[in-house]
């Protein structure tokens, strides 16, 4: 990274760490929640250790590092949230990206070197859809709180974004519709980069489907055009998500 892009990610990491301190450290509340979601949806036990989650692969990068793409999940997971790990994108969904960029050379992306992996909450639950029942559950103090981690994810993403100069794949677009559990994301990051000049294609926020259950390949592949590149496939398939879920 050059000494501009260097400042954006050090700044963004340190005010990262620091705000996810600060709702950890006032987070007990919400362990119960996410143990009742959890049993709500039938999943079975597994050891809850860290409700917020801060992504501790921010610490490993270093100035000589190259930044890529930054790729936004949705919220962290079972294996997220372990003590051991507290990394984003380490279980199966992960390791089909990591599959992707590693099958795919061409692309000149390696998933766990060049690409910094953010959530669009931080917020932990087994499965995302689990945030709804922690919603219903939680009430105004949960949707006060979960607005809050949108808000701060959405603007400090694309601030990062910006001082890093490097594509932005949104990935698993179905909850940020309008009546979707990370609306509050969408309408935040649009209006982020309402009024900036259009950026280089390779550079645009992209939108796609999640990688788990292999959603972003059989999407990929359902509209990939042989006649194209890969990466002008990217470009066109994300750009005509971004345009139907964010309008831009």
């Amino acid at each position: 990274m050059h000494q501009h892009q260097w400042s954006a990610f050090l700044a963004f990491r340190e005010a990262f760490r620091a705000v996810c301190l600060e709702w950890e450290s006032n987070s007990d509340w919400l362990s119960p929640l996410a143990r009742a979601a959890a049993v709500n949806d039938a999943t079975p036990e597994y050891p809850l250790e860290t409700p917020v989650v801060y992504n501790r692969a921010l610490d490993d990068i270093t100035t000589g590092d190259t930044i890529s793409l930054i790729v936004i999940g949705d919220n962290p997971g079972k294996d997220e949230q372990l003590i051991k790990n507290r990394r984003y994108l380490v279980g199966q969904a992960g390791k089909l990206g990591e599959s992707f960029f590693r099958n795919n050379p061409e692309l000149g992306i390696d998933f766990r070197s060049n690409v910094l992996i953010l959530n669009k909450t931080p917020i932990h639950t087994a499965k995302t859809k689990q945030l709804s029942y922690m919603a219903r559950l939680g009430g105004t103090r949960f949707a006060s709180f979960f607005k809050e981690t949108q808000h701060w994810m959405a603007r400090e993403t694309a601030k990062l974004h910006t001082g890093l100069g490097c594509g932005l794949w949104l990935v698993g677009y179905s909850e940020l519709k309008p009546s979707g559990l990370f609306s509050e994301y969408a309408a935040t990051l649009s209006a982020c980069y309402a009024g900036i000049p259009p950026l280089a294609p390779e550079k645009q926020v992209l939108v796609f489907q999640h990688f788990s259950m292999n959603r972003f390949s059989i999407d990929l592949k359902a509209h990939f055009d042989a006649q194209r590149s890969l990466s002008e496939n990217l470009i066109e398939l994300g750009t005509a998500h971004r345009s139907e879920l964010l309008g831009w």
